[in-house]
């Protein structure tokens, strides 16, 4: 090969590399920016969650940042914890902050919400905290509100009265339906029947045993001789 031919590729070569280079460097600055970008975005995605969710709204119904991070961080569904909290504050004159303690508590803090709101405007807000009181206590709550408004819609008895007259209710009906188990029926038996054991007849006693004679035994018969005569 001549000098010239190896001074022409040597050239190609040179350009070819720079090419490169030229075209690596932008993709690994775009690999670094896009390495630096994710976490951020990771970060300002978990700003949405239900946590943050149920802070932000507490803080604005006049809950302290203390109450409300320690609410929020002890509730197994934070928005609902929230929801209810900010229903009662809205709708009845009891505090966000007294709302809190009852909502945080109880297993369904939406139908307890519901209770507190329907009971308090039956009412009339005669008796705000007890009603807090009673809806937290039963475990049915919207049963419960439904016995107090629907009770005095007709009858005409204090609003104290009508409270005590369905928690009562509400426990008794609670305890039937948990008392209330279906019968355990042994395998091999038919379901339509109960399998009791039958009566047995009562055992007899034996007469005692009579001791018999004992056998005497006989002499053995002698043959006699043929021709004799006795």
């Amino acid at each position: 090969m001549s000098m010239s031919n190896k001074a022409v590729n040597r050239g190609k070569n040179k350009q070819a590399s720079s090419t490169s280079r030229i075209l690596t460097v932008p993709v690994l600055a775009i690999a670094g920016c896009l390495a630096t970008l994710l976490p951020n975005t990771a970060i300002a995605a978990s700003y949405n969650n239900d946590y943050s969710v149920c802070a932000g709204r507490l803080l604005k119904v006049g809950v302290t940042a203390e109450a409300a991070s320690v609410g929020c961080a002890a509730a197994l569904r934070p928005r609902d914890l929230a929801a209810c909290v900010v229903k009662i504050d809205k709708e009845t004159q009891i505090a966000a902050t007294d709302a809190l303690s009852s909502c945080g508590r109880a297993r369904r803090p939406e139908e307890l919400a519901t209770c507190v709101v329907g009971v308090s405007l039956s009412t009339k807000e005669e008796a705000n905290p007890a009603v807090l009181d009673y809806c937290g206590r039963s475990l049915l709550p919207v049963r419960f509100g439904q016995c107090v408004v629907g009770l005095r819609s007709q009858i005409d008895f204090p609003a104290a009265q009508a409270l005590d007259t369905c928690i009562s209710a509400d426990d008794s009906v609670i305890g039937a339906s948990s008392s209330s188990t279906p019968p355990i029926i042994p395998a091999g038996s038919s379901p339509g029947f109960e399998s009791t054991p039958f009566p047995t007849q009562p055992s007899v006693p034996t007469q005692p045993s009579v001791p018999t004679q004992p056998v005497i035994p006989t002499q053995p018969i002698v043959p006699t001789q043929p021709g004799t005569m006795n």
